[in-house]
């Protein structure tokens, strides 16, 4: 039944050297890198973009559709805006004081 005892300052630090190693050696892939390299990923960076952009069902570019067809209008017209009821209508009308 004997635990072994562990020092938790040491351990806290191997942890941590652990993740700068890490980090350095992300660091080492991305920026150790010559410039036709780094232009080649960024070229294919923008091709994927653009493939992505390409897919999109609804375009971001217009917010407003270009036809109206008359499904497309009846669909507007279903389209109700829900607003918090005024003041005015939610207390009753008091009417001329006398």
């Amino acid at each position: 039944m004997a635990s072994n005892v562990v020092n938790l300052n040491r351990h806290r630090k191997k942890k941590a050297r652990e993740e700068a190693a890490k980090r350095a050696e992300t660091n080492r892939r991305l920026h150790g890198r010559t410039q036709a390299e780094k232009d080649r990923d960024r070229v294919e960076k923008e091709r994927a973009a653009r493939a992505l952009e390409g897919k999109r069902l609804v375009p971001t570019t217009s917010p407003e559709p270009t036809s109206t067809s008359p499904e497309t209008e009846s669909r507007e017209a279903r389209v109700v805006p829900l607003r918090a009821p005024t003041r005015a209508a939610t207390e009753p009308d008091e009417g001329p004081e006398t």
